[in-house]
């Protein structure tokens, strides 16, 4: 649209311009609503249209500070933008109007423009009035981590359930910010039938639009997690292990290394958000594992619920695999963040099996010190994906330990013209020991608790 201010590239920026500015104001009774809805899903970064931006971390301590620092960079490259500065700030309190601070607003805004920044990025979720007067102390346009990560998301997006999951993120997001779009969101649009009155003003307009399209959105995505539900249910035969952890700790990579899978492995935040599932073993899908959207820091809340179904296959999994990058310092912190969030999804008490990856990049015996002080009784295992016979032994540990997650024994009596029944033990369950009696075999099995019940069930019928 001509009348909306946008920042460069894909990047919104939320700052009003006087009426003369704004020839193309959307009205009630005119204009469609593509041109309304491309206002709020921002583009992927082409060559010509990537941000020369300025990162802003504000820290507490210089650990912090680092981890920061690393992490607002890898996301601002994952979305195609070129960092071009770095600011870092000691700000223990956030001030209400700017977040910055006029006084280090000013000083950060002089040094983007002469690093040519068209683009200042705070690692901070901010109000929608701190961006607008955040912008209005710069002179630049501003983006804070929400919109950044959003950015990211909507980049890797492939399923048709992903990009519904974004564009809801992304119009939730944009909800409260409509003011700052760039349009004199107070001029009124005509009456009724171009009768006298007020009518609708353009914020009114695209709020309403914007939540007629949210109930779209969710609508089809209902019907797609429904789907999903189907299809969870039907490998309830099988026993699930979810690969979960931090973003780019290597859980695609092991994933390939596991069950012989090629998925894309580029070492990118947030590269896989779609679901994937294998079998682990050999003969079929006894084990089937999963690989799963990864968590990070400050993950904004708004996006856990809009990815129901991805986090979904951790929730209803038998066991959690959680992968830890051991070569990234700041692993603890990326694995307490980890735990905080599979608790706030609801698969908190799910049996956990840790996996220390990337064994290959950091001295094993220090990492076998630091890791046993954070294990805390968990089964767990250190290695490089790289190494195969690492790998083989991590399949067979992570076999055994959802085995015994969702195994369990149990004695039944079949009668010897039930054929049917003690067929169907053979060939689901493991029969640890068979004793012969009058009219009938007594069968000590193991076997998955679901299917255990269920062949009980039906020989107690007989």
């Amino acid at each position: 649209m001509g009348g909306a201010s946008v920042g460069c590239g894909s990047v919104m920026r939320f700052h009003s311009k006087p009426v003369e500015e704004n020839g193309e104001v959307p009205l009630a009774d005119e204009g469609r609503l593509e041109a309304v809805t491309a206002t709020w899903t921002p583009p992927i970064p082409t060559d010509s249209s990537r941000c020369y931006v300025v990162s802003v971390g504000c820290w507490l301590s210089d650990t912090q500070r680092r981890a920061q620092l690393s992490e607002i960079l890898g996301l601002v490259e994952a979305h195609g933008d070129v960092v071009v500065g770095q600011e870092s700030l000691a700000l223990p309190k956030p001030h209400p109007r700017t977040y910055l601070g006029v006084g280090r607003s000013a000083e950060v805004a002089q040094r983007a423009r002469e690093a040519g920044a068209t683009l200042v990025v705070v690692d901070a979720q901010l109000s929608p009035s701190q961006t607008r007067n955040l912008e209005d102390a710069m002179g630049l346009s501003i983006s804070d981590r929400e919109i950044v990560i959003l950015g990211v998301f909507h980049k890797h997006a492939r399923s048709r359930a992903a990009r519904i999951q974004v564009e809801i993120a992304q119009l939730e997001y944009l909800r409260p910010r409509i003011r700052g779009l760039g349009l004199n969101m107070d001029q009124q649009a005509g009456g009724v039938m171009n009768g006298k009155g007020a009518g609708e003003t353009a914020s009114e307009l695209m709020a309403r639009r914007l939540d007629d399209r949210l109930v779209v959105l969710k609508r089809a995505f209902g019907k797609l997690e429904s789907a999903g539900r189907l299809r969870r249910s039907q490998r309830d035969s099988c026993a699930r292990i979810a690969l979960v952890g931090y973003t780019n700790a290597g859980k695609t990579s092991l994933m390939n290394r596991l069950t012989g899978s090629a998925l894309s492995t580029r070492s990118r935040p947030f590269e896989t958000l779609d679901t994937t599932t294998r079998s682990l073993t050999r003969h079929g899908g006894e084990v089937v594992l999963g690989d799963t959207v990864g968590f990070i820091r400050d993950l904004p809340e708004r996006l856990l619920p809009s990815f129901s179904s991805t986090l979904a296959e951790a929730r209803e999994a038998s066991l959690l695999a959680v992968v830890v990058d051991l070569s990234d310092p700041e692993w603890p912190m990326h694995l307490e963040t980890t735990q905080g969030q599979l608790e706030g999804v609801g698969a908190g008490d799910i049996p956990q099996f840790l996996v220390f990856n990337k064994l290959d990049r950091v001295s094993e015996s220090s990492a076998q010190h630091a890791v046993e002080r954070v294990v805390q009784g968990r089964e767990y295992a250190l290695l490089s994906c790289m190494d195969s016979a690492a790998v083989d032994s991590l399949r067979t540990a992570l076999i055994a330990s959802v085995r015994r997650a969702t195994h369990t024994r149990a004695e039944v009596f079949v009668g010897y013209g039930n054929t049917e029944v003690s067929g169907a033990i053979y060939r689901q369950c493991r029969v640890l020991e068979a004793q012969a009696g009058e009219g009938g075999l007594t069968l000590k099995i193991e076997g998955p608790v679901h299917i255990i019940e269920d062949l009980c069930r039906l020989a107690r019928r007989a």
